[in-house]
């Protein structure tokens, strides 16, 4: 070949391989990735622009780095293992994902992408590494997993829906387990299935989430687990726009368990709901047809039950005879039709019917439908009858009649709910046995409506007559109260029923022993008995002792259970412990204290007898003369709405500053004050002094407020009391902003003539709230008929309601009472803030307690109202 043509080809050769390194040294210049060169060592030998931004470092720094002083020392040794495979193979490359430190101290993620370059006789020269930083990435990664585990943790279930393919794209763990499938196998379901919704139903509510915005929705559905199973869920459902479209987010909480526990209080509230109302009807109807037909109408409308009946037994065949019936007119006229007999003739088995007058006591079905013990079964599932009861009616303690009540709701009767029932049918029993007297009104007025004794009026106007004989025959008497032990435990343990059976034979071997001129029923478990002609205390004893033997020696048959029980006693003595029958009275009850506090079975209101302590008496001599020295005060606790924690009203509570004894605590000081009947004396002057504080503190702008007062039960017991507390607060503001609080159990004890004496403190512009409630005995148709504006619940079951749902469904059935009779609630003993939180959620009106403020003297309250004020301003 010519040497010029040689030289030629040469040339061009040369020409396009510099044309190639200049390609490449822009390409590298260029590159939007960081390319580093690196020697076979490790050592960096080149590195282009963008990965000097992406670390940090300019090029001649870089060129002074390893490989190790960039890679993360868990990365590091996979990095140099994967180099050394390159180099012992011929050709290949490697791709990695690693952190590299930037100069700055931070590390990035970064793709890497290794080649190995080899010579043309194939050593190795040097490696090439291609970088991404996939940082961002990463941090998404990183994100979504833990936003993936977040979700996976929760109690809630999570959904994300694509509401325009109307599927799901996303479920967490939890709805996995709640539903019963696999994560794919939730995935391929359509979300109208789960929820029992038709798709079109399905768009509807997509619909409305999407237009409710930022707001989202909040429902309760049932939903269906694979196991076909149901529940409840309340759901929380937001749109998201996420490109063109939206996502619906929905968060499931379960509340089954909830709504089971709101469903059985409502069920419970509905029956203290017809409990009530019967009770009223009890108290106002003048016929058994009355009764019965309101009873039903009650129980069908108030009580929700389908259908309702009450039937009369015949007694020689025993089959019930319906005379009443409320519910639809159909499902009535389907059961006329059936003969309800104790024995089912086509099957010969034992009915409902029959059951209940074998046992006494109701009986109940709880699948109506499938239940042979029913008559009817068919009626049952053509009409949707699911549960039934057969509640016994009794008169002179035998079953003459029965109320039937019927319910759509499966599993409707339990024991709770059972108890109230108990209660239903004894209460109608009661007025059946009553209805038979004449003159029922004169006769409710006077007597015991339960033992048919005299009550506490009649006691009073008879001891008033024997004390009159006594006088004008310059003779003695003894008045004696008894006080039935063991009555709680028996209506605990055997229910309310037993009680009143045991209440009536109490009272039937009284009445045989005493005469029923002498004998009374003036409270819940305690009894009066009048002897008259007696010569001295020791006679007294001797026929009260006797009278313990009659009445307490033989056990009594309660329901075929042997009960014993005893009686502790007080007693005082006309004219040595008292001339008139109030006094005579409140020390007869002091002397019943003692005994109650003391073990002794039998106490005389007498020093000589050792009622009183030597303790006592200092005490009782410092005392009488405290109200005059002005060492009585009186201490303000705060009461506060419950929702907005704002003070509405105030507690007034007497405290003594002694001056020899300090602050002496009320319940050393207050029952001896009830003993010598100084209360009369300091709670008038507690009425004035609190009245007298309302009217500073609203001349103060510190209102509106309202204080309350406690009422001793000597106090209330006065035939002068209501012009005497008309007095008292005569300094006040007119009209009076002073509430009186007084106990559940003193109010029923003469509850006609305290009926009257709370009426006419009404019309003064006083309000009235019933104190301690839940702790007595109180008759539900009295309680309706009380002129009472708010019922305060006893603090142990405030104590109790956050550890025992038996307490917790006490105060909510309390509440739901009270709201239904137009009653405001008030919680006292509110020391934990849980507690308050439970009251808040269970709509109670107000609250008092340690969270919220101990008892405070009137000027530190005066510097807690006037902050409170202030802050409502600020907030209002």
């Amino acid at each position: 070949m010519p040497s010029d043509l040689v030289a030629k080809q040469g040339g061009a050769s040369e020409e396009a391989l510099r044309a190639s390194e200049e390609r490449y040294r822009a390409i590298f210049e260029q590159a939007a990735v960081g390319i580093v060169h690196t020697s076979l060592g490790g050592q960096l030998r080149l590195v282009n622009p963008a990965f000097c931004a992406m670390s940090g470092y300019s090029r001649t720094e870089a060129r002074q780095l390893h490989i190790r002083d960039l890679t993360h020392p868990e990365d590091l040794g996979p990095s140099l293992a994967r180099r050394s495979h390159l180099m012992e193979r011929t050709a290949g490359s490697y791709q990695s994902e690693l952190r590299l430190l930037r100069k700055d101290g931070d590390y990035l993620w970064a793709n890497v992408t290794t080649s190995l370059v080899r010579g043309t006789n194939g050593a190795p020269l040097h490696f090439v590494s291609v970088l991404n930083d996939i940082s961002e990435r990463r941090r998404a990664e990183e994100e979504a997993h833990r936003f993936r585990a977040a979700m996976n943790v929760t109690l809630d279930s999570i959904f994300l829906t694509d509401p325009a393919a109307m599927q799901f794209l996303y479920v967490n763990d939890t709805a996995c387990r709640r539903l019963g499938y696999t994560r794919e196998q939730l995935l391929q379901k359509a979300p109208c299935e789960l929820l029992g919704k038709s798709a079109e139903e399905l768009r509807h509510a997509d619909e409305a989430v999407i237009a409710s915005g930022e707001q989202g929705t909040r429902t309760e559905t049932r939903y269906v687990r694979r196991d076909g199973t149901a529940g409840w869920t309340e759901l929380y459902r937001r749109a998201l726009v996420v490109g063109s479209g939206s996502v619906i987010v929905t968060i499931a909480r379960d509340v089954t368990e909830r709504r089971a526990q709101r469903e059985k209080i409502e069920r419970l509230n509905r029956v203290q709901m017809v409990l009530s109302g019967i009770n009223a009807t009890i108290i106002r109807t003048r016929s058994r047809d009355e009764l019965f037909r309101e009873s039903c109408r009650i129980a069908h409308e108030a009580g929700g039950f389908s259908v309702v009946w009450i039937g009369l037994i015949e007694e020689q065949s025993s089959v019930a005879k319906p005379v009443v019936w409320s519910g639809p007119e159909e499902s009535v006229r389907r059961l006329q039709q059936a003969r309800l007999s104790p024995v089912d003739q086509r099957q010969s088995g034992q009915t409902l019917l029959a059951e209940m007058l074998q046992s006494r006591r109701p009986a109940i079905t709880n699948d109506a439908a499938n239940d042979p013990r029913m008559c009817i079964p068919a009626a049952m599932a053509d009409l949707g009858f699911n549960s039934a009861a057969y509640l016994p009616l009794m008169l002179a303690d035998r079953i003459v009649g029965a109320m039937a009540l019927y319910s759509p709701d499966s599993g409707h009767f339990d024991d709770e709910e059972l108890k109230l029932l108990c209660e239903l049918a004894a209460d109608i029993s009661f007025a059946l046995d009553h209805l038979e007297k004449s003159a029922r009104a004169d006769y409710l007025a006077l007597y015991d409506e339960l033992t048919g004794l005299a009550n506490r009026r009649l006691l009073v106007e008879r001891l008033a007559q024997c004390v009159d004989a006594a006088r004008h025959a310059q003779g003695k008497l003894a008045l004696a109260l008894l006080d039935i032990e063991r009555l709680r435990s028996v209506n605990k343990s055997l229910g309310r029923g037993a009680g009143d059976l045991l209440l009536r034979e109490v009272s039937a071997r009284l009445l045989q022993a005493a005469g029923a001129n002498a004998t009374a029923r003036i409270a819940s478990n305690q009894f009066a008995v009048v002897l008259p002609r007696v010569r001295d205390r020791s006679e007294a004893a001797r026929s009260m002792a006797a009278l313990n033997r009659v009445c307490f020696a033989e056990p009594y048959e309660v329901k075929g259970t042997e009960i014993k029980v005893g009686a502790k006693t007080g007693l005082a003595v006309y004219p040595t412990d008292g001339v008139d029958t109030e006094t005579l009275l409140a020390n007869a009850e002091a002397a019943l204290r003692k005994a109650k506090k003391s073990g002794d079975r039998q106490v005389f209101y007498a020093p000589d007898f050792g009622e009183r302590t030597g303790a006592w008496l200092p005490l009782e001599s410092q005392l009488l003369g405290a109200l005059k020295r002005g060492e009585f005060v009186l201490h303000y606790q705060p009461k506060v709405d419950t929702a907005t924690r704002r003070v509405v009203g105030v507690e007034a509570l007497i405290r003594w500053q002694s001056p020899e004894l300090g602050l002496v605590s009320p319940a050393k000081f207050i029952p001896l004050m009830e003993e010598t009947g100084m209360i009369l004396e300091v709670g008038t002057w507690a009425l004035q002094r609190a009245a007298r504080d309302h009217r500073l503190w609203t001349e103060l702008g510190l209102g509106p407020l309202r204080v309350a007062v406690n009422v001793s039960a000597i106090q209330l017991r006065q035939g002068d009391f209501v012009s005497v507390v008309e007095a008292a607060i005569r300094e006040g503001l007119a009209p009076s902003g002073i509430d009186l609080e007084i106990t559940e159990s003193l109010v029923m004890e003469d509850v006609e003539d305290n009926i009257r004496k709370l009426e006419e403190l009404r019309s003064l512009g006083l309000q009235i709230a019933i104190d301690d409630f839940g702790t007595g005995y109180s008759s539900l148709g009295y309680l309706a008929k009380l002129p009472i504006q708010a019922l305060k619940i006893d603090r142990s079951f405030i104590v109790a309601m956050v550890k025992d749902p038996a307490a917790m469904t006490l105060v909510q059935t309390i509440i739901s009472l009270a709201h239904n009779l137009g009653l405001g609630v008030i919680a006292e003993g509110v020391d934990e803030e849980r507690q308050a939180e439970y009251l808040r959620l269970l709509r109670c009106d107000q609250m008092q307690g340690y969270l919220v403020s101990r008892p405070v003297p009137f000027e530190k309250l005066t510097r807690l109202l006037r902050a409170a004020r202030t802050e409502e301003k600020a907030h209002p």
